[in-house]
Formats: structure tokens, sequence, C-alpha cells
């Protein structure tokens, strides 16, 4: 796993998140980055590490050829990135995210009932122990 790879972890909203529920980003002529996390996850439900997340948003932004993919992924994670605490999903658009043992993840709306139990550290259904941490606040002010 690259460094940006969490395992039996929750991602919750932000604490300044405005969104009640989880809303998919808007649609524009030019997807933003919420918009392609949340196409890439909505989709496919623990299939995809952090890292394949956030490089195959910016490989899919800057017009990077799927020949190509392997050595720029390589590169893109010579440098630190930031990680999806700092996703916008998490701090605009009401999402949590869990990443199971083996790094995979899902998008889990504020509203649900599995929000609620990931939140209070357990997984739906069997209650096993997640760490819960936190989306990046949007602002600094308290």
């Amino acid at each position: 796993m690259e460094e940006v790879d969490y395992a039996d972890t929750f991602i919750a909203v932000a604490e300044d998140c405005p969104a009640e529920a989880g809303t998919a980003p808007p649609e524009t002529a030019k997807p933003s980055v919420a918009a392609r996390m949340h196409a890439l996850l909505a989709g496919r439900p623990y299939e995809l590490t952090s890292a394949d997340v956030l490089f195959a948003v910016h490989a899919d932004r800057n017009g990077i050829a799927e020949a190509e993919r392997p050595a720029a992924r390589e590169a893109f994670f010579a440098r630190d990135q930031a990680c999806l605490r700092a996703s916008p999903l998490g701090k605009r658009y009401g999402w949590g995210l869990h990443a199971d043992s083996e790094g995979r993840l899902a998008l889990v709306g504020r509203e649900t009932p599995e929000y609620a139990e990931f939140a209070a550290g357990r997984v739906p259904g069997d209650g096993a122990p997640v760490r819960v941490l936190l989306a990046m606040r949007s602002s600094r002010a308290r």
C-alpha cells in the first residue's frame, strides 16, 4: 500500500461539513476532483484503495494514457500526496469513507444507519472495532 492508504479505518465527515446527507457533487463540463472521486467510489464499493482513487483522478485530469500510467503512478507517489481526509467528499458533500482490512474503500452517506455505526467505532453488522478519523475542516476557525 502507498502511504496514503488506510485499513480498518472510517473517515467521518468534517466538523464543518455543510451537507446533512451524502450528496453527489454537481456535474459540470469539466468534472471536479470531488465528482471524479465520487464516480469512482459510488460505482465500485470496496474495489479501490485510496492510492487507486488519488492516482486515477490525477491521471484522468492530466490526460495520462493507459500505457504510461504504471510509470506515472510511481512518479506520482514518489512525492508526498494529500490523503483522503482532505477530500471534498468528506469536507463538503457529506460522505464518510470506510477502508476495509485490505484498504479498499466504500462511500457511506452521513444520513445512514451504517454511518452512525462506523462513527461510533464499530463495523455495521459484526461490531468489529474500526479506527475513526475526521475529514479535515474547511476552515481554521473553531
